[in-house]
C-alpha cells in the first residue's frame, strides 16, 4: 500500500473512532475518503497485516498505537501546514484544506519540526483544531457548542465543527472568527435562533444550525 493512501486511511480511522469509541466501520471509512466499502475491506486486511489496525470483518477496525502514531504525525503536518498556509501566505481558512492534504504526505521529520518552529510552535490550526505535539500527544481544547452558551454570557470562539468552504464564507460575511466575542443577547423560543453582539461593535441573528457549529469557551 502506498504510504500516502496508508496515511489517509489512518488519519480517516482516527477521526471517526473519536466520535465513535467502538471504532470506524467499513462504511463510514468509505464515505469519509469517498470511495466504494469494497475497496475499503480489501485495504483495511493489509492495514491490519502491517499491525497499524485491528480488524475483523463486519467489526470496526481500531488503530494500534502504531497506528495511532502515524495518524497523529499526519494530522500533526496537516495543521502545521494549515498555519503556515493563512499565517505567512495569506490564504483564507476555507482555502487550505486541500492544500494541507496534499502536504501533509511530505515525509521528512526534520522539515515538519523547523516548520513547527517557525511558526513558534503553534497549539491549533486556523479552524481552531489542536495540534499534536511531536511525540504525538494532543491537548484537546476545552470548547463548548455555541448553542450551549446562556443569554447575556459572553464567551469567546475558538472552533467550528463544520469544515465546508461554505460554512467558513458564511461566518467570514457575518464577521465571525477565531477569536471574536460574543455576548449572547437572547435565544428565540420559536426556532432558538440567538441574537449576538460581536465584538461589541455588530448586533445580529444567526441559526441555531450555525450556533450547532460554532466552538466556544468562557471570556
Amino acid at each position: 500500500m502506498e504510504r500516502n493512501v496508508q496515511e489517509n486511511y489512518l488519519k480517516a480511522i482516527y477521526k471517526l473512532s473519536e466520535k465513535n469509541k467502538e471504532g470506524a466501520y467499513t462504511n463510514d471509512i468509505a464515505a469519509e475518503l469517498n470511495i466504494k466499502p469494497s475497496s475499503v475491506s480489501e485495504s483495511l486486511k493489509k492495514l491490519s497485516e502491517e499491525h497499524l489496525i485491528k480488524y475483523q470483518k463486519y467489526k470496526a477496525a481500531t488503530l494500534t498505537e502504531k497506528g495511532k502514531l502515524i495518524a497523529l504525525m499526519t494530522i500533526r503536518k496537516h495543521r502545521l501546514w494549515e498555519v503556515f498556509l493563512v499565517e505567512k501566505l495569506g490564504f483564507r481558512w476555507d482555502e487550505i484544506h486541500p492544500m494541507a492534504e496534499e502536504m501533509e504526505h511530505i515525509n521528512f521529520d526534520e522539515l515538519t519540526e523547523r516548520l513547527a518552529k517557525f511558526l513558534d510552535n503553534p497549539t491549533a490550526d486556523p479552524h481552531g483544531d489542536p495540534i499534536p505535539d511531536k511525540h504525538g500527544k494532543i491537548k484537546a481544547l476545552k470548547s463548548k457548542k455555541l448553542t450551549e452558551a446562556k443569554e447575556k454570557e459572553l464567551v469567546i470562539m475558538v472552533g467550528i465543527e463544520n469544515h465546508s468552504p461554505s460554512f467558513m464564507k458564511h461566518l467570514d460575511n457575518l464577521g465571525l472568527s477565531l477569536g471574536s466575542a460574543i455576548l449572547v443577547k437572547s435565544v428565540v423560543d420559536f426556532d432558538n435562533s440567538m441574537l449576538l453582539s460581536v465584538n461589541k461593535s455588530k448586533d445580529f441573528y444567526i441559526s441555531r444550525e450555525v450556533a450547532e457549529n460554532v466552538l466556544v469557551k468562557e471570556s
